[in-house]
Protein backbone atom coordinates (compact mmCIF):
# COMPACT_ATOMS: atom_id res chain seq x y z
CA UNK A 1 0.00 0.00 0.00
CA UNK A 2 1.35 3.72 -1.09
CA UNK A 3 1.46 6.25 1.28
CA UNK A 4 1.66 9.47 -0.32
CA UNK A 5 2.40 12.79 1.50
CA UNK A 6 0.37 15.47 -0.06
CA UNK A 7 1.68 19.43 0.28
CA UNK A 8 -0.01 22.60 -0.95
CA UNK A 9 1.97 25.56 -0.72
CA UNK A 10 -0.33 27.93 -2.06
CA UNK A 11 -1.44 30.64 0.45
CA UNK A 12 -4.38 30.91 -1.91
CA UNK A 13 -7.65 28.90 -1.72
CA UNK A 14 -10.07 28.26 -4.33
CA UNK A 15 -8.11 30.37 -6.54
CA UNK A 16 -5.10 28.14 -6.52
CA UNK A 17 -4.18 26.43 -9.76
CA UNK A 18 -1.33 24.30 -7.79
CA UNK A 19 -4.16 23.43 -5.66
CA UNK A 20 -6.20 22.40 -8.06
CA UNK A 21 -3.64 20.00 -9.45
CA UNK A 22 -2.29 18.43 -6.74
CA UNK A 23 -6.07 17.27 -5.22
CA UNK A 24 -6.78 16.17 -8.89
CA UNK A 25 -3.45 14.14 -8.89
CA UNK A 26 -4.30 12.47 -5.30
CA UNK A 27 -8.17 12.24 -6.48
CA UNK A 28 -6.71 10.00 -9.77
CA UNK A 29 -4.39 8.14 -7.48
CA UNK A 30 -7.17 6.87 -5.22
CA UNK A 31 -9.38 5.71 -8.14
CA UNK A 32 -6.43 3.45 -8.93
CA UNK A 33 -5.53 2.80 -4.77
CA UNK A 34 -8.29 3.38 -2.67
CA UNK A 35 -6.49 1.89 0.42
CA UNK A 36 -3.57 4.40 -0.27
CA UNK A 37 -3.05 6.52 2.78
CA UNK A 38 -2.63 10.52 2.81
CA UNK A 39 -0.84 12.55 4.74
CA UNK A 40 -1.53 16.09 3.84
CA UNK A 41 0.24 19.12 5.16
CA UNK A 42 -0.73 22.36 4.13
CA UNK A 43 1.95 24.61 4.18
CA UNK A 44 0.22 27.27 2.57
CA UNK A 45 -1.92 28.06 4.96
CA UNK A 46 0.46 26.55 8.09
CA UNK A 47 3.70 27.88 7.08
CA UNK A 48 6.25 26.42 9.50
CA UNK A 49 7.51 28.84 11.41
CA UNK A 50 11.34 30.03 9.82
CA UNK A 51 14.56 28.96 11.67
CA UNK A 52 16.53 30.70 14.46
CA UNK A 53 19.44 30.39 15.96
CA UNK A 54 18.11 28.18 18.70
CA UNK A 55 16.43 26.26 15.64
CA UNK A 56 19.92 25.31 14.47
CA UNK A 57 21.86 24.59 17.88
CA UNK A 58 19.17 22.29 18.75
CA UNK A 59 19.40 20.36 15.58
CA UNK A 60 23.38 20.38 15.76
CA UNK A 61 23.09 19.14 19.48
CA UNK A 62 23.37 15.03 20.14
CA UNK A 63 19.78 14.32 20.98
CA UNK A 64 21.03 12.72 24.64
CA UNK A 65 22.66 16.36 25.39
CA UNK A 66 19.39 18.18 24.22
CA UNK A 67 17.65 20.41 27.16
CA UNK A 68 14.34 20.29 27.22
CA UNK A 69 13.55 23.26 25.25
CA UNK A 70 15.77 22.24 21.99
CA UNK A 71 13.32 19.39 22.46
CA UNK A 72 10.20 21.41 22.17
CA UNK A 73 12.43 23.45 19.69
CA UNK A 74 12.25 20.40 17.15
CA UNK A 75 8.80 19.22 17.91
CA UNK A 76 7.40 20.19 14.82
CA UNK A 77 10.53 19.04 12.72
CA UNK A 78 10.24 15.78 13.99
CA UNK A 79 6.57 15.42 13.08
CA UNK A 80 7.25 16.68 9.60
CA UNK A 81 10.21 14.30 9.30
CA UNK A 82 7.98 10.89 10.73
CA UNK A 83 5.52 11.92 7.65
CA UNK A 84 8.09 12.23 5.34
CA UNK A 85 9.56 8.56 6.64
CA UNK A 86 6.24 7.26 5.90
CA UNK A 87 5.83 8.50 2.70
CA UNK A 88 6.80 6.60 -0.54
CA UNK A 89 5.49 9.79 -2.80
CA UNK A 90 5.55 12.72 -2.32
CA UNK A 91 3.12 15.57 -4.20
CA UNK A 92 3.88 19.21 -3.85
CA UNK A 93 1.44 21.81 -5.09
CA UNK A 94 4.13 24.71 -5.37
CA UNK A 95 2.86 28.04 -7.23
CA UNK A 96 6.09 29.84 -8.52
CA UNK A 97 6.55 32.97 -6.26
CA UNK A 98 9.35 35.50 -7.71
CA UNK A 99 10.71 33.09 -9.39
CA UNK A 100 11.52 30.49 -6.64
CA UNK A 101 9.94 28.58 -3.82
CA UNK A 102 6.88 30.44 -1.76
CA UNK A 103 8.39 31.25 1.68
CA UNK A 104 6.31 28.86 3.26
CA UNK A 105 7.53 25.81 1.10
CA UNK A 106 11.66 26.65 1.71
CA UNK A 107 10.78 26.60 5.35
CA UNK A 108 9.27 23.35 5.36
CA UNK A 109 12.46 22.12 3.72
CA UNK A 110 15.16 23.84 6.04
CA UNK A 111 12.61 21.94 8.60
CA UNK A 112 12.59 18.43 7.41
CA UNK A 113 16.53 18.58 5.97
CA UNK A 114 18.30 18.10 9.42
CA UNK A 115 21.29 16.22 10.23
CA UNK A 116 21.66 13.07 11.18
CA UNK A 117 17.63 12.99 10.19
CA UNK A 118 17.49 12.93 6.66
CA UNK A 119 21.00 13.11 5.51
CA UNK A 120 24.34 12.11 7.31
CA UNK A 121 27.58 14.57 6.98
CA UNK A 122 30.97 12.67 6.76
CA UNK A 123 34.30 14.76 5.79
CA UNK A 124 35.73 11.29 5.06
CA UNK A 125 34.12 11.49 1.34
CA UNK A 126 36.15 14.81 0.62
CA UNK A 127 34.60 17.34 -1.23
CA UNK A 128 30.75 15.39 -1.24
CA UNK A 129 30.07 14.69 2.70
CA UNK A 130 26.59 14.90 2.70
CA UNK A 131 24.09 11.56 2.01
CA UNK A 132 20.81 11.48 2.28
CA UNK A 133 19.68 8.77 4.78
CA UNK A 134 16.03 7.64 3.40
CA UNK A 135 15.78 5.83 0.01
CA UNK A 136 13.67 5.03 -2.83
CA UNK A 137 11.31 8.23 -2.69
CA UNK A 138 9.27 9.59 -5.42
CA UNK A 139 8.20 13.09 -6.08
CA UNK A 140 5.79 14.86 -8.01
CA UNK A 141 5.68 18.50 -8.35
CA UNK A 142 2.25 20.26 -9.97
CA UNK A 143 3.55 24.13 -10.33
CA UNK A 144 1.67 26.74 -11.83
CA UNK A 145 3.87 30.06 -13.13
CA UNK A 146 2.12 33.35 -14.20
CA UNK A 147 4.71 33.80 -16.99
CA UNK A 148 5.94 31.51 -19.76
CA UNK A 149 9.63 29.48 -21.09
CA UNK A 150 11.04 28.47 -17.79
CA UNK A 151 12.10 24.99 -19.10
CA UNK A 152 14.75 23.80 -20.83
CA UNK A 153 15.50 25.94 -23.79
CA UNK A 154 12.94 28.25 -22.52
CA UNK A 155 13.39 32.39 -22.88
CA UNK A 156 12.90 31.95 -19.38
CA UNK A 157 14.34 29.15 -18.14
CA UNK A 158 17.99 30.47 -16.28
CA UNK A 159 15.15 32.32 -14.07
CA UNK A 160 13.30 28.93 -12.84
CA UNK A 161 14.41 28.73 -9.23
CA UNK A 162 10.96 27.07 -8.39
CA UNK A 163 11.68 22.97 -9.69
CA UNK A 164 15.11 22.92 -9.97
CA UNK A 165 15.31 24.36 -6.25
CA UNK A 166 12.89 21.71 -5.12
CA UNK A 167 14.30 18.77 -6.91
CA UNK A 168 18.21 19.81 -5.68
CA UNK A 169 16.57 19.69 -1.54
CA UNK A 170 14.32 16.70 -2.84
CA UNK A 171 17.69 15.10 -3.21
CA UNK A 172 18.45 15.05 0.67
CA UNK A 173 14.69 13.18 1.01
CA UNK A 174 15.77 10.25 -0.46
CA UNK A 175 14.16 11.07 -3.52
CA UNK A 176 15.29 8.82 -6.78
CA UNK A 177 12.80 9.91 -9.17
CA UNK A 178 11.16 13.19 -10.19
CA UNK A 179 8.23 14.21 -11.79
CA UNK A 180 6.37 18.01 -13.10
CA UNK A 181 3.26 18.83 -14.44
CA UNK A 182 3.18 22.91 -14.62
CA UNK A 183 0.57 25.19 -15.76
CA UNK A 184 1.87 28.63 -17.59
CA UNK A 185 0.43 32.02 -18.61
CA UNK A 186 -1.58 32.03 -15.57
CA UNK A 187 -1.21 35.72 -15.04
CA UNK A 188 -1.96 36.36 -18.80
CA UNK A 189 -5.41 34.75 -18.61
CA UNK A 190 -5.59 34.15 -22.32
CA UNK A 191 -5.95 30.81 -24.69
CA UNK A 192 -2.40 29.84 -23.71
CA UNK A 193 -2.74 29.77 -19.90
CA UNK A 194 -5.85 27.55 -21.22
CA UNK A 195 -4.18 25.38 -23.36
CA UNK A 196 -1.87 25.25 -21.03
CA UNK A 197 -3.96 24.19 -18.12
CA UNK A 198 -6.15 21.50 -20.00
CA UNK A 199 -2.50 20.09 -21.03
CA UNK A 200 -1.46 19.15 -17.47
CA UNK A 201 -5.24 18.58 -16.24
CA UNK A 202 -4.92 15.97 -18.82
CA UNK A 203 -1.36 15.02 -18.01
CA UNK A 204 -2.26 14.11 -14.74
CA UNK A 205 -4.17 10.87 -15.00
CA UNK A 206 -1.12 9.88 -17.63
CA UNK A 207 1.41 9.97 -14.66
CA UNK A 208 -0.20 8.47 -12.14
CA UNK A 209 -0.98 5.55 -14.05
CA UNK A 210 2.84 5.48 -14.53
CA UNK A 211 3.76 6.05 -11.58
CA UNK A 212 1.37 3.19 -10.21
CA UNK A 213 3.19 1.09 -13.01
CA UNK A 214 0.18 0.83 -15.07
CA UNK A 215 1.88 2.46 -17.94
CA UNK A 216 5.03 2.39 -19.52
CA UNK A 217 6.80 5.51 -18.97
CA UNK A 218 5.71 8.87 -21.17
CA UNK A 219 6.85 12.91 -21.29
CA UNK A 220 4.15 14.25 -19.55
CA UNK A 221 5.66 17.41 -18.27
CA UNK A 222 3.77 20.76 -19.07
CA UNK A 223 5.64 23.53 -20.41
Amino acid sequence: MTTLLHIDASPRGDRSVSRKLSKSFVEHWLTHEPSATIISRDVGRNPPPLITEAWVAAAFTAPGDRTAEQHDELRLSDELIDELERANVIVIGAPMHNYGMPAALKSWFDKVIRIDKTFSFDLARGDFPLEPIMRGKALVVLSSRGEFGFGPGGVRETMNHLETHIFTCAHYLGVQESHLIAVDYQEFNDDRYRRSLADASAAIPVLVRQCLGIDGPVSVAAE
